[in-house]
């Protein structure tokens, strides 16, 4: 059964994650995905691993297997003026094109969308980069790191010791971008449904990595703007017990803030005496003597499993959760049961388990259909197919085009 975005034609060309997400969240639903690399190093994520068996290989990269399933694969030169003029070529035959390249080396590699759009007038062109292709930092280059601080993601993440004087801090992995890439896709969409169902013209869309950051950081930019307040961190919250609390076998999150909540939770203590204490005689009173607290409530689930707190708190309603472990979610019964992981085989890199799609769709189902490409491998076919003769792909691989 086909994927609801068949019959959609979509170009990705960059590098590392963003765009190549964005292109494999619609690659899954069902488009028809063109990835295309430098001829000669590939995508630089096919060397950042990790690699099975700890060897590198740009072939077996798990992170380039992730991001790019479902993708056919061409490797092509985009600064050599015939690797641009292939690029326009394919373009003509495509609906949207996805990119990450940086606004001021968009021209060097053929990515000025008023070129592309006269050869296709229908073609939605997205542009992905960390601070957009208008404004004065447009030029500016940024790694994670930077977006996330430059989006304010990284102020507000704490490891929950107490101390708001900590530097910012980042969250692992490249999660930025990959919210990048998710705003992008959404965007690219919105932008297709406004051509085919109310005749809208071909368009350029510009994703900000900093400003996808700012908008997901809930109600904190609220908090400044109604009422002049800098939105807390874990370890200085106003209300507490809200915090990560250790068991005997890993960690629990615990909102715990309500009275009728605390009283229940007091109760399953067995009401210790400290419990009485006027210093932690209501929740804001918990929160300004939490140092104090934590220890004493910590004595108590450090002598319970993680699911013993978890099974006691949803029998007594006290809001508590699991910190999951990679180890632990990969086992997960419930992720198992609704075929969360789904298995791959690739020549190179074996048969692996990937993570699936957080979306079930009935009619028209999300699917892994082919494992990432090999570099180069579909090249001479999509040239073929955009028109390109035996002796012309002769030549462009003379010429280390492809």
């Amino acid at each position: 059964m086909a994927g609801p975005l068949a019959g959609l034609r979509v170009i990705e060309c960059g590098e590392g994650t963003s765009a190549a997400y964005a292109a494999k969240l619609l690659g899954d639903l069902g488009a028809e995905t063109l990835k295309i690399e430098h001829s000669e190093q590939g995508d630089v994520t096919r060397t950042r691993g990790p690699f099975p068996g700890n060897t590198p290989d740009p072939e077996t990269s798990a992170l380039f297997l992730y991001l790019n399933a479902n993708k056919r694969g061409a490797a092509i030169d985009l600064t050599h003026p015939r690797g641009r003029e292939a690029l326009t070529r394919l373009v003509g035959e495509a609906d949207l094109l996805i990119h990450n390249v940086p606004p001021a080396r968009m021209p060097a590699l053929g990515l000025v969308f008023d070129d592309l759009h006269r050869r296709n007038a229908a073609l939605i062109m997205t542009s992905i980069s960390p601070f957009g292709a208008t404004g004065p930092n447009r030029d500016f280059k940024a790694e994670e790191l930077t977006s996330s601080n430059a989006g304010g993601w990284a102020w507000i993440v704490d490891p929950d010791v107490g101390d708001r004087n900590l530097p910012p801090l980042k969250s692992f992995g490249d999660q930025c971008n990959y919210q990048a890439g998710l705003n992008a896709a959404v965007a690219s969409l919105g932008a297709l449904l406004a051509r085919d169902l109310h005749g809208a013209a071909g368009q350029h869309i510009d994703v900000s990595v900093q400003e996808c950051v700012m908008t997901f950081l809930e109600m904190n930019f609220i908090h400044y703007s109604y009422g002049g307040r800098v939105a807390t961190r874990y370890g200085s919250r106003v209300l507490h017990p809200w915090s990560m609390l250790r068991a005997s076998d890993g960690l629990v999150f615990m909102v715990c803030v309500e009275e009728d909540q605390w009283s229940r939770f007091v109760e399953w203590m067995n009401a210790p005496e400290w419990a009485s204490l006027e210093v932690f005689a209501d929740r804001f009173l918990r929160a300004e003597n939490w140092d104090a607290l934590k220890p004493f409530i910590e004595e108590w689930t450090a002598e319970r499993t993680v699911d013993e707190i978890f099974q006691g708190g949803l029998r007594r309603r006290i809001p508590v959760a699991p910190v999951s472990m990679m180890s632990d979610l990969l086992t997960d019964q419930h992720l198992r049961e609704r075929d969360f992981f789904v298995k791959l085989a690739h020549p190179r890199a074996g048969t692996l388990e990937y993570a699936g799609a957080p979306w079930k769709l009935s009619a028209t189902p999300w699917e892994l259909r082919t494992p990432a490409p090999l570099l180069g491998q579909h090249t001479e076919e999509i040239l073929a197919a955009a028109g390109y003769g035996r002796g012309e792909i002769d030549k462009l691989a003379d010429e280390g085009v492809i």
